[in-house]
């Protein structure tokens, strides 16, 4: 009787095996060492592009002088009235000169250490460091100078346009 009851668990066990391996499910089964060896690729973004709007950093368009400054408008135009939002990337040993801006501009630090410096006068020696993370309001027609010492620094820019640039220093 015993050896029956094998004999029927044996049969039931092997029939499952074959129907697995005949519908290609056996293949899934292997060891959890094989599964981790070879993961299942991720499933692709599915956004609805009614919902949800994104740029991937490889698909943000860069313009300015690589190697000192380049700009990236994420929103808005920055000539225009009405809101934007931009990227500044700015390349070490590169600072701009005294001037100032006919509204407030809202800035954070995403990456590197950004230099900022207040007055008409350039010194870039009494700059401060604003590392990553770092919130700073440009106020309106106060003149400031900003820029990057040893590392690229990328900033956010929000503000309300038109974001002229008006010169300040006074040598």
């Amino acid at each position: 009787m015993v050896g029956t009851i094998l004999s029927r668990r044996s049969r039931l066990a092997a029939t499952a095996i074959a129907a697995l391996v005949s519908f290609g499910a056996a293949g899934s089964l292997g060891s959890a060492e094989s599964r981790a060896a070879h993961p299942a690729p991720p499933a692709p973004p599915d956004l609805n592009p009614n919902y949800v709007t994104y740029e991937l950093p490889g698909q943000v368009k860069w313009t300015g002088r690589a190697g000192a400054a380049e700009t990236a408008v994420l929103m808005g135009d920055p000539s225009k009235e009405g809101l934007y939002i931009e990227l500044v990337k700015w390349y070490p040993h590169n600072n701009s000169r005294p001037h100032f801006h006919p509204n407030d501009r809202y800035i954070t630090v995403l990456s590197g250490t950004w230099w900022v410096g207040s007055g008409t006068k350039y010194d870039p020696d009494s700059m401060v460091a604003m590392p990553a993370g770092s919130y700073v309001v440009d106020l309106a027609k106060q003149p400031h100078y900003d820029g990057a010492r040893d590392e690229t620094a990328v900033i956010e820019i929000v503000g309300e346009g038109p974001a002229t640039i008006t010169p300040a220093e006074q040598k």
